[in-house]
C-alpha cells in the first residue's frame, strides 16, 4: 500500500517509526516554525518557563510582526517589542522588522525559507498556505510553537487525505481563489475536518504559484489540517528563484509526490471549464455563489490584499480592471501588498499609481483589516468585498457589518461599480 505526499513527509520527519497510517500520533522533527506579533508573545512566555538558554536553531525560527505594524496602539507596540527583544536575545536570524516584513505566509515562501518536502508549523491557522510548495504546513497553538522553538519537534496526528482533482481550463477572471471557494461551498466548513486536502489534476498545471498559494491558504476554511500540492516545474522555478535571490541558509530540498496506490478517504473531481468567479456571501466561506447570482448589493469598502490574495499577480489583475477608471463615490478601496518586494514591484509596474489615481489607497504590507485589526475596520451596517479568507460575523469590524469574499478581479470591479460586479459589467 502506497502513501500520500502528506504521509511521506510526515514519515520522513517522524521519530522512531518506519511506517505510518492515518490516525497515528507521531513525534516529528520541525524544519521551520513561525510566529507573529499576536501568537509569539504567548509562545515566548511559555518558552521562558521552560528555562531554555537557546532556541533549537537560530536560522529555523521565524518571527514576523505582520498583524499590527506600524503599531496601531500601545498594546500592539508592546507586542512587537517583545518579538524584537526576544529575537535579539536569542540571535534569531529570521526576525523581520517593519520595512522588511510582510504578511508571514507570503514572506517566507518569497525568501525561500520554506522548501518542498519540509515539515513546518506556525502559530497561525493559515500556515497551511505553504503547502503549495509541496511541504507539510499546519497551524498550531502558541504553546506548541514554544515547544518547537525549544526542542525542534512537535506532536502530530496523521490526517486522512481527501484528493481534490481539478480538470479543465479556467475561464478568464477565474483563478485559484474561485476554485477553493467552489470546493468549500461543496464540502462545507467542516467537510475536511482534520484531513489533508491534496489538490491535483491538469488544471493545477495551468495555475501560477500565486493561485496555488491562495488554494492551500483556504484549506483550513474547510476544516483541513493542511492543503498540499505536489511540486512540479512551476514550483521548482519559484523555489530556485527565491533561493537564488535571498540565499537562505538551507538550499537543498526534496520533491515528493503521492504514490499511485495511495489510499484516500475521499476523491472529489471538479471540471472548472464552465466555472464562473465565486463569491462567498456572509457569514461563512462556504456560502459560495456565482458572481452572477449576486445583484444590486452596494459596497462600502473593497480590500485587496492579505495572505490569500496580496501577491503581485493579484495586484496586476486588479490594476488591469481598474486602470483609467474611478472608484465609486460611495466606496473605499484599500490595497495592501503582501510584502515589501511586492510593494516595490507594484510601484515599478505602475499598479500602485493605478490604484491611487483611481481614488484608492495603497498601504504598507500588513494583515490590516483582514482580522479586524486596523487600516480599514467596518462600521455598523457596512458591506465589504475582500480578497481575504474569512467572512465570519464581526471578522472585519462591527458585528453588524458584512464581508463578501472574492478574487481580485471581482473586488476591483466592485470598487468601480460601487456594488458587487464582474469586470464584464464595467
Amino acid at each position: 500500500m502506497g502513501y500520500t505526499i502528506t504521509e511521506k513527509i510526515l514519515l520522513s520527519h517522524a521519530k522512531g517509526i518506519s511506517e505510518i497510517a492515518p490516525g497515528d500520533f507521531i513525534r516529528a522533527n520541525v524544519d521551520i516554525c513561525l510566529g507573529n506579533d499576536i501568537t509569539s508573545p504567548i509562545a515566548i512566555r511559555e518558552f521562558r518557563q521552560l528555562g531554555k538558554k537557546k532556541v533549537f536553531n537560530q536560522k529555523r525560527v521565524c518571527l514576523v510582526p505582520d498583524y499590527f505594524l506600524p503599531a496601531k496602539d500601545i498594546q500592539s507596540a508592546n507586542q512587537a517589542k517583545l518579538l524584537k527583544e526576544f529575537a535579539a536575545e536569542f540571535g534569531i536570524t529570521n526576525y523581520f522588522e517593519l520595512g522588511q516584513m510582510g504578511v508571514e505566509h507570503a514572506l517566507l515562501p518569497e525568501r525561500g525559507l520554506v522548501l518542498p518536502g519540509d515539515l513546518m508549523i506556525g502559530a497561525d491557522s493559515h500556515t497551511c498556505t505553504h503547502g503549495a510548495l509541496g511541504a507539510f504546513a499546519t497551524g498550531v497553538g502558541s504553546t506548541d510553537l514554544a515547544y518547537a522553538m525549544a526542542f525542534g519537534e512537535c506532536w502530530l496526528k496523521v490526517p486522512e487525505t481527501i484528493q481534490i482533482r481539478f480538470t479543465g481550463k479556467p475561464r478568464k477572471w477565474v483563478g485559484g481563489k474561485d476554485l477553493i471557494l467552489h470546493v468549500i461551498a461543496d464540502i462545507g466548513v467542516a467537510g475536511a475536518l482534520y484531513k489533508t486536502l491534496e489538490f491535483t489534476g491538469n488544471t493545477i498545471e495551468m495555475l501560477s504559484m500565486d493561485d496555488r498559494f491562495s488554494m492551500c491558504n483556504m484549506a483550513v476554511e474547510a476544516g483541513a489540517k493542511n492543503g498540499i500540492i505536489a511540486p512540479d516545474k512551476e514550483t521548482e522555478k519559484y523555489v530556485k528563484a527565491a533561493v537564488r535571490k535571498y540565499k537562505p541558509a538551507r538550499k537543498a530540498y526534496k520533491v515528493i509526490s503521492s504514490d499511485e496506490d495511495a489510499v484516500y478517504s475521499d476523491v472529489r473531481e471538479y471540471n472548472v471549464s464552465k466555472l464562473e468567479p465565486v463569491v462567498a456571501a456572509p457569514h461563512l466561506p462556504s456560502n459560495g455563489k456565482s458572481v452572477s447570482q449576486l445583484k444590486d448589493i452596494e459596497v462600502d469598502q473593497v480590500v485587496i490584499g492579505s495572505c490569500t490574495n496580496g501577491r503581485i499577480s493579484d495586484l496586476k489583475q486588479a490594476a488591469a480592471v481598474i486602470k483609467n477608471k474611478k472608484v465609486h463615490s460611495r466606496t473605499r478601496l484599500v490595497v495592501i501588498p503582501a510584502t515589501q518586494a511586492i510593494y516595490l514591484e507594484a510601484i515599478k509596474e505602475g499598479y500602485a499609481e493605478t490604484f491611487v489615481r483611481a481614488g484608492g489607497v495603497f498601504c504598507t504590507p500588513s494583515c490590516g483589516p483582514c482580522l479586524g485589526g486596523h487600516m480599514g475596520i467596518l462600521a455598523k451596517g457596512e458591506v465589504a468585498v475582500a480578497t481575504t479568507n474569512r467572512n465570519f460575523v464581526g471578522r472585519m469590524g462591527h458585528p453588524q457589518s458584512s464581508v463578501y469574499l472574492s478574487n481580485p478581479a471581482i473586488a476591483a470591479a466592485s470598487a468601480i461599480k460601487g456594488m458587487i460586479a464582474h469586470p464584464a459589467d464595467l
